[in-house]
């Protein structure tokens, strides 16, 4: 069987489409990424039929459910992580940030953490083992663990807990036994450990859906504000502040500054750790 022709995708659609995706999203596809847009938006065309990108393009937008624009951003968004990334952010939580937050907040108030993007699991799932092996805080203090992404494919993936040898390296053997079952090869999470986190599917640029994320103690937002431009960056940090309790903390990616995009932050050292704390009511 002879494969359908694609139209090919030029400069002003490139361009259509970019504009679109950014004020959907965020996120900001430079003119490098063009092979890559293109190549992706090939693959949308041809499972949904079309053969012409404006075909596409005003089907895509105009589709009530917006099933294909979720489809869309799925096949547009990196999702690649290990379990343990940048350990020494999990090591300063344990060591003294929890014991910081739990000290602010009243006997039997939960302590909520924030993991955002989830991608397929590894980050939040990290931040619970980590909790359960290393903050003896827990015995009297529970912990609600949420962690969102805008594809929903990478949350169906994370609910599954399944993972490959790779993803697992970094963490020691006997917490590697304690947790994961081996299966053909990969690596099973155990049910304790998947049933400790609630997965969400958020667009941290959405205004209206954003909402709904408040009261946070603690947000892990990792190599995520590296995909926008200033305006975005801005426009997340004011969403994050408002995410957050006072007192509340946030970690970044290694590559991330919090203090080049916004000054409502205090910077906080903990050893060569550095998280981003919203004040404390009262400015302190």
């Amino acid at each position: 069987m002879n494969s359908v022709a694609l139209d090919k995708i030029g400069a002003a659609d490139f361009e259509r489409f970019r504009s679109m995706f950014y004020r959907k999203t965020g996120i900001h596809f430079e003119d490098s990424k063009r092979y890559f847009v293109d190549k992706r938006l090939h693959e949308r065309m041809k499972a949904t039929g079309h053969t012409s990108f404006k075909g596409y393009f005003t089907y895509m937008r105009f589709q009530a459910s917006g099933e294909e624009f979720q489809n869309l951003v799925n096949s547009m968004t990196v999702n690649e992580t290990y379990f343990f990334r940048e350990e020494y952010q999990f090591e300063a939580m344990t060591r003294e940030i929890m014991d910081e937050l739990d000290g602010y907040r009243p006997a039997g108030e939960d302590l909520r953490i924030w993991s955002v993007p989830s991608s397929t699991g590894e980050e939040p799932y990290s931040i619970a083992i980590y909790l359960i092996e290393y903050w003896k805080g827990l015995a009297h203090r529970d912990v609600e663990l949420i962690s969102s992404d805008i594809d929903s494919n990478v949350l169906a993936s994370a609910k599954k807990g399944l993972y490959s040898k790779r993803s697992v390296q970094n963490i020691p053997l006997p917490l590697v036994k304690k947790y994961f079952k081996e299966i053909n090869g990969q690596f099973q999470l155990s049910e304790d450990i998947r049933e400790s986190v609630s997965f969400t599917l958020a667009n941290i640029l959405s205004g209206s859906n954003m909402k709904q994320f408040r009261h946070f103690d603690l947000i892990f937002c990792r190599n995520l504000l590296i995909y926008f431009d200033d305006e975005s960056r801005k426009k997340a940090a004011h969403v994050l502040y408002d995410a957050m309790k006072p007192g509340g903390y946030i970690f970044l990616g290694h590559s991330e500054s919090m203090s080049r995009i916004s000054s409502m932050f205090k910077v906080r050292k903990f050893g060569d750790v550095i998280a981003y704390q919203k004040p404390l009511a009262g400015g302190a």
